[in-house]
């Protein structure tokens, strides 16, 4: 597998009621501050009701921030493809894929918002069927195929794209997976990307990754397709300060609220803990297996089991919340940045050695430092008593 990927996954969620100008453009600077940091990727979410998460289309938002973070891949995370015409979409993803010059991988799922759907007349098991059907025509159309089909929601007649994606091996694409088999599945049926958001949780020893990757491999192998660790990514949740007394009080900021929506609002029980303890909320993230609200070697040490639990992935995705001010987020991506990438991309240990090989030679070194000193110090006098002759 090649270098170990970092970035993150940014909803967003930010409290209902907060000017939502100032949040949105909050998100942009952050997206800028984490470009400079050094992340890999940035993957912007679609959403349209409950007020928290209210970015309403990825594909503009990644279209603003893109000349402000030119280095960063921007993904959707995820366009809630259930809920658009399939020709359009991919259109879309095109035209971006172009102005981004190839940094986009395309997200896809059915949409997490139960009030989304509801808007628009789709109940949740109407939204992974027509996610099932929009996948095959997508899919296709990005392939360069002409496409005729008729879903429960559109019908195409002969559907083309004018374009093709700017790279030639095309966009990559990656499908959501939370709970149910539809995301590896439809992964592993068409040899895409994953994307496992909550699924880093050990309780009841369930482990979601690896029913992840099992189903994803069964559906490749029964459709000819490959599937490539290196194109996973998994989303989880981190808070990290210089001390684990620092994060506690930092994440006293939003935490609560946090949890709260996902209890009463979203379907997303995975995440649920209802309580307005900040205290048994940080227990839960910390012991589930979900995150880490604590240090950078807490956080190294949630990587390297994740790793190991999964076998390896391509990258590991922070998902993007309000627990701390806006100043104590910029520093927690700073020090994951700082202490943690090091680890996993090769850079730590050539320092460490570095460092230890200084350390066994120093004494001989200072010797010749201080040796040098005299030299020159009495070279120096020896000067002064031959002008004052």
């Amino acid at each position: 597998m090649s270098r170990l990927r970092f970035g993150y996954f940014i909803a967003p969620m930010h409290r209902a009621g907060v000017n939502p100008t100032a949040a949105l453009h909050r998100d942009l600077d952050f997206v800028e501050h984490l470009d400079r940091l050094g992340y890999d990727e940035v993957f912007i979410g679609e959403h349209h009701s409950a007020g928290s998460e209210i970015i309403s289309s990825p594909e503009v938002f990644i279209a603003a921030a893109a000349s402000r973070a030119p280095r960063i891949t921007f993904g959707t995370g995820v366009v809630s493809l259930s809920y658009h015409n399939p020709l359009w979409a991919a259109d879309r993803i095109v035209l971006l894929d172009h102005l981004t010059r190839g940094r986009i991988v395309f997200g896809v799922g059915p949409g997490s918002l139960p009030t989304d759907s509801m808007m628009i007349g789709l109940n949740p098991t109407e939204t992974r069927e027509l996610l099932e059907e929009n996948l095959d025509i997508i899919v296709r159309l990005l392939d360069g195929e002409a496409v005729t089909a008729k879903t429960a929601t559109h019908e195409l007649v002969d559907a083309r794209l004018q374009l093709r994606p700017y790279n030639p091996n095309g966009i990559p694409i990656s499908v959501a997976a939370v709970a149910s088999p539809t995301g590896p599945r439809l992964a592993g049926r068409h040899g895409l990307g994953l994307l496992s958001i909550g699924a880093t949780l050990t309780a009841e020893g369930f482990d979601a990754l690896a029913h992840h990757w099992n189903v994803m491999e069964e559906r490749a192998a029964a459709y000819g397709k490959t599937v490539d660790r290196d194109r996973w990514s998994l989303v989880g949740l981190f808070h990290i300060a210089e001390t684990e007394e620092q994060a506690f009080r930092e994440v006293e900021h939003g935490l609560v609220e946090w949890s709260r929506y996902f209890a009463k609002v979203a379907a997303f029980p995975q995440m649920a803990v209802e309580t307005g303890n900040v205290e048994e909320v940080i227990a839960f993230i910390n012991n589930s297996g979900m995150g880490v609200i604590g240090t950078p070697e807490q956080a190294r040490a949630q990587v390297q089991r994740l790793w190991k639990q999964s076998n390896g992935f391509g990258s590991m995705l922070l998902m993007g919340h309000d627990w701390a001010t806006p100043e104590a987020t910029n520093r927690s991506a700073q020090l994951f940045a700082e202490e943690v990438f090091p680890h996993f991309q090769g850079q730590a240990q050539p320092t460490l050695d570095a460092a230890e090989r200084a350390a066994e030679v120093r004494d001989g070194h200072n010797q010749g430092q201080l040796a040098a000193i005299q030299h020159m110090t009495a070279k120096y006098q020896q000067e002064l008593k031959d002008v004052q002759s």
